[in-house]
């Protein structure tokens, strides 16, 4: 007879913040970033995703933790540390970071709904907006656990839907293998790597599981202290990362395997029609349907990743509708100029990427800091990864500015 251990129940009843996270880590951005890597230049970026993930697991962790500790968000504490004029300021590059995620997330749920229903893209975007603004009410009005079994079931959704091409066409083990060795391809590679860095480890979402976990200490007397509710994050954080990750690179094996070198793959209207000829309109049809959940998924979540920075940095919170509607305009705008969807996600990417060492610095420093953590401060090891994850992105930061320029 199988026998639950209570302390295994309380640590699964703790499981959820780092799903609403790593939802984001599956967004349109991240189907346009991937199949165009996989698209190219078949299995030679796997690195790229794999390392990607990693990286992510160790960010979230340590906003998981800082939130779980301190019992406050990452803006928050910068809220305090920051004077005022450059609060305001970093309060601006993070909302563009809000606003580079909406383009992806809402454009790609526009074009989802295109491919379903035959919908302009104009509409579909409202669509789109509208359900995020009920989702986000579920939390409101059911608490943060009603969220996150919601997002777990859109990630359920995502993951058959992405995955589907894998089984009527997988790859060879050797070329997956293969593509473990770091390598580029050309400026353009190394443009697309940034770009899957930027729609992995996720700046707005390191912001935001910092304020998810924040309120957790001793949440429905399920734990009783800090050091076994932390050993809950880090499976949470794990499970949840490994998930995103393994959809990450579904999407590029799919497109390395059966979309190499095929015309259409820059546009995910293209990528549809080829999933239809070259793997089947069933393969085809849970494609779209995943890239609606995921563009509806996180887009919900990007808002309240906005919401979170606003509270924190400015101590001001707007109602739910107001935000959704001021952060979506840039999106629109893309659409009524008739910008390519593809081009414009890609291009949001590159922005996230940009701005992921305005959160990570800040974390790595909070998250060290013994008169702040406790016993919780990072050890040595945990801040030399994390060190070694900065300057990475950094690197590629400077080396995709530079391309961008020349």
């Amino acid at each position: 007879m199988f026998v639950r251990s209570p302390r295994a129940a309380r640590q699964v009843g703790l499981l959820g913040p780092a799903f609403v996270a790593a939802v984001a880590y599956v967004d349109p951005g991240n189907v346009a970033t991937n199949v165009t890597a996989g698209a190219e230049y078949g299995y030679t970026l796997v690195w790229v995703v794999v390392l990607a993930n990693a990286m992510a697991v160790i960010v979230q962790y340590l906003s998981a933790k800082l939130g779980l500790v301190t019992g406050r968000s990452l803006a928050s504490h910068m809220g305090d540390v920051l004077p005022r004029r450059t609060r305001i300021a970093y309060w601006l590059q993070a909302e563009a970071v809000a606003v580079a995620t909406d383009v992806a997330e809402v454009v790609g749920g526009a074009v989802a709904l295109a491919l379903l229903f035959d919908l302009p893209l104009l509409p579909g975007a409202l669509v789109t907006v509208a359900v995020s603004v009920l989702v986000l009410k579920v939390g409101d009005r059911w608490g943060q656990s009603a969220l996150e079994r919601l997002v777990m079931a859109f990630l359920l959704l995502i993951a058959v839907g992405f995955t589907a091409g894998l089984f009527v066409a997988p790859p060879e083990a050797t070329d997956v293998v293969g593509g473990l060795a770091p390598r580029f391809d050309g400026t353009g590679s190394v443009l697309l790597a940034s770009g899957i860095i930027g729609a992995t480890v996720m700046p707005h979402v390191i912001y935001l599981h910092s304020g998810l976990t924040s309120g957790r200490l001793g949440r429905r007397g399920l734990l009783r202290s800090t050091r076994e509710l932390i050993a809950a994050t880090r499976v949470d954080v794990v499970v949840a990362l490994v998930v995103a990750g393994t959809l990450n690179l579904a999407l590029l094996l799919v497109a390395a395997t059966s979309l190499a070198g095929l015309p259409g793959t820059d546009t995910l209207e293209g990528v549809h029609a080829l999933m239809t000829s070259e793997l089947g309109a069933g393969v085809a049809l849970l494609f779209a349907v995943a890239l609606l959940g995921s563009g509806l998924a996180s887009t919900s979540v990007g808002c309240a990743a906005g919401a979170e920075v606003m509270a924190g940095l400015l101590n001001k919170r707007v109602p739910v509708l107001v935000r959704r509607l001021v952060t979506v305009i840039p999106a629109l705008v893309v659409l009524v100029l008739g910008i390519n969807p593809a081009h414009a996600l890609i291009g949001s990417q590159v922005v996230l990427s940009v701005g992921i060492p305005f959160a990570l610095i800040p974390l790595l420093w909070l998250t060290s800091r013994r008169d702040l953590m406790g016993e919780h401060a990072n050890r040595r090891s945990l801040t030399a990864a994390a060190v070694v994850v900065a300057g990475i992105v950094i690197v590629l930061n400077v080396a995709l500015l530079v391309l961008t320029f020349a």
